[in-house]
């Protein structure tokens, strides 16, 4: 997809004659270099984000002489991990573009936002999701991307299965049971492999009524709604093969997203970006919001990843003139549009909700104003998130017993939350 680098330049020009960017970030005549870590949304080489930030880098440059910006791209296997390690190494980054903040934070390295961005950056940011980047009613989290997610169903199979989308959880098992009557290889994907079990987790205990947390954020993993919830997951769709021959702990999102766009599967929870995937294999496929027990959920799962600064280098001044720059409307639509994503500021959701050329997008736009984010303000949510990744799946498995799944997660969860 080509890069809208003139939009970029004339934002700089823009913003710098509004006079909320400086030349040289008050650092006088020496030179800086800024490092950026980040995350990689592409899906090949053709779209990695290090052509995005490598032109963005390059377009910032242009107006500001003696402030160079050096980004890293990494895939999300590994992002968190490689910032992790350059932090532990005495080697912080000045930014970083991963998936969590609150624990760097609790540490004391990272910026607040306030000393970083000018007042009118920092209030676009959309605000269930600048709330989210809060420790301790100080915001140090960024948000720089957003999904929500939908369920996806194959508009092809459903039809010669003679189907209509489902609104309740009673609905969607008979339709998994006709999908696999008409020989469909997964009538419904239940991804709790351990990429990103955490999502398809909190997807489905948001539809059963509950989630990760309380309105405190104390952890609620086992409450009663939750095991019910997995009961039936377990009950009326593993037990009774309606999640294809690949286990729910063995089966990853990636694997589940690539057999949809195969048009193996007949439905599963998506983000936006299984948009794209399904549509360049050709399959027509329909969104719906997630059925619940007795109709629609009234919520979904929300997801924002984050920027971050550190205080290592000393480089806040520098560090803020850049993020004024990237949170600028024309830049975070260019990027939501790139990778299917959702704008993180009220300038660029506006516009992505009247503009056409963005209509793809507005189910998922909607939902995130109903939607939850994973409890990242939780200096303990890491350890919690990787805890349920490896353990969540036991829960559905042939002698699995979910209340005995989640009341163990539910000790570790309250147990890490009391180290912090």
């Amino acid at each position: 997809m080509q890069r809208h680098i003139t939009g970029l330049i004339a934002a700089a020009a823009a913003l710098g004659m509004a006079g909320t960017l400086t030349a040289c970030g008050g650092s006088g005549s020496d030179d800086v270099t800024l490092k950026l870590v980040a995350a990689d949304y592409g899906d090949s080489a053709a779209n990695s984000s290090q052509k995005y930030w490598d032109e963005l880098a390059g377009a910032y440059e242009k107006d500001h002489p003696g402030v160079e910006v050096e980004v890293d791209v990494y895939n999300w296997k590994v992002v968190d991990a490689k910032v992790k390690k350059l932090v532990d190494s005495g080697h912080a980054p000045d930014m970083a573009q991963i998936g969590a903040y609150a624990d760097y934070a609790a540490a004391g390295k990272l910026y607040p936002v306030g000393n970083l961005l000018n007042v009118p950056t920092q209030a676009d940011f959309l605000p269930q999701l600048s709330n989210a980047g809060e420790v301790n009613n100080v915001q140090y989290g960024m948000p720089f991307a957003a999904s929500t997610r939908l369920l996806f169903y194959n508009k092809k199979l459903f039809r010669d299965a003679g189907l209509t989308p489902p609104t309740t959880w009673a609905e969607l098992a008979a339709d998994a049971s006709a999908l696999k009557a008409k020989g469909v290889k997964i009538p419904y994907a239940l991804p709790l492999g351990r990429e990103e079990a955490q999502a398809e987790t909190m997807i489905w205990m948001l539809s059963g009524g509950d989630g990760y947390t309380d309105d405190v954020g104390s952890y609620t993993l086992d409450s009663q709604q939750n095991i019910e919830t997995f009961d039936w997951l377990k009950d009326d769709l593993v037990d009774k093969g309606l999640t294809g021959s690949t286990a729910p702990a063995k089966l990853n999102r990636a694997d589940a997203f690539a057999a949809f766009a195969k048009g193996e599967v007949g439905m599963l929870n998506g983000h936006p970006t299984l948009m794209q995937m399904a549509a360049a294999k050709g399959i027509d496929y329909g969104t719906v919001q997630l059925p619940g027990p007795n109709g629609p959920a009234k919520s979904t799962m929300g997801v924002a990843d984050w920027m971050m600064a550190f205080k290592q280098n000393g480089h806040a001044k520098e560090t803020g003139d850049f993020l004024n720059y990237v949170y600028s409307e024309q830049n975070v639509l260019d990027f939501s549009r790139e990778y299917d994503l959702l704008p993180v500021t009220s300038s660029a959701s506006n516009t992505m909700a009247s503009a056409g050329q963005d209509k793809k997008l507005w189910p998922f736009l909607k939902s995130l104003g109903d939607s939850e984010l994973y409890p990242v303000g939780n200096t303990s949510w890491a350890s919690v998130s990787e805890g349920i990744k490896q353990e969540i799946g036991s829960a559905v498995s042939p002698h699995g017993s979910p209340s005995a799944v989640l009341g163990r997660l539910q000790s570790e969860a309250a147990a890490a939350e009391s180290a912090e």
